[in-house]
């Protein structure tokens, strides 16, 4: 991987992570094309560039991570089935993540969803974190699960399984965006440790590349972030379903044509 493919993917993540579109099928698309999908070090990259983005989390909105313990409370419940999941399917999921096909079909389930959503799940009652109690953050947590297919979306699945819980688009989306905290950071860091415990390394340059990545992942995904809720209140999820559908629908047609987009 050289900085301009990882300045792309940075850009992708960036832009993709907290929108229900998918980042990490974006950048498994992205770096398949480019050729680089294969290296360890682009699979490491794919987890890690997610910090980033994240930080971009606390800033936005950083009284709300000092505000009470019962926010911690609540994230932690909405944690746990991803953590538990996440451990139980790791060798599964790792095969899912190298492949294409598996990454078109979910863009377009869940782009049907999203088409949908606004009008199934068109009354909320809750506004706010604080209304969230802990039974809805863990039913939250399980709608979370669903990311582990890639193509998914994270932001998708907790969202769409906020609403469920009569959650607002606003309500629904911050609270998908301050799970993705505890639980990106626990993928980096199990990213980092089978990466390690495989036997691999990382290099000075590729220290740097993670950091430049990282910078401007966090600057994009600030400016995604403040646009995105805006957008979602005004619009809803329409716009999204119809990307993710004729994303997915176009992948497919890529595939059947010949072009090889499948990760070796």
């Amino acid at each position: 991987m050289n900085l301009i493919q990882a300045i792309i993917l940075a850009v992708i993540e960036g832009l993709t992570e907290f929108l229900p579109v998918s980042s990490t099928g974006h950048m498994i698309l992205a770096s398949s094309y480019m050729g680089i999908a294969s290296d360890p070090f682009v699979k490491l990259f794919t987890i890690v560039i997610q910090l980033g983005a994240i930080l971009s989390v606390v800033v936005l909105y950083f009284k709300r991570f000092f505000k009470t313990l019962d926010f911690y409370y609540k994230l932690i419940v909405a944690f746990i089935p991803a953590a538990v999941f996440g451990v139980l399917l790791s060798d599964k999921i790792d095969e899912l993540l190298e492949s294409p096909m598996t990454v078109a079909i979910s863009l377009v389930i869940g782009g049907f969803v999203l088409l949908f959503v606004d009008k199934w799940f068109s009354e909320p009652t809750v506004h706010t974190e604080e209304e969230i109690t802990y039974g809805t953050a863990l039913k939250i947590g399980f709608f979370q699960c669903l990311a582990m297919i890639p193509g998914t979306s994270r932001s998708a699945a907790t969202i769409v399984g906020g609403m469920t819980q009569k959650l607002s688009r606003k309500a629904a989306a911050e609270f998908s965006f301050f799970l993705a905290v505890p639980t990106m950071f626990a993928a980096t860091a199990k990213k980092l440790l089978d990466f390690y415990k495989a036997g691999n390394t990382v290099t000075h340059d590729e220290v740097q590349i993670l950091l430049i990545a990282n910078v401007i992942a966090f600057v994009v995904a600030l400016l995604a972030i403040k646009s995105f809720i805006g957008f979602l209140n005004k619009n809803g999820f329409k716009l999204f379903g119809w990307y993710r559908i004729i994303a997915g629908i176009i992948i497919i047609l890529l595939i059947y044509s010949g072009h090889d987009l499948q990760i070796i």
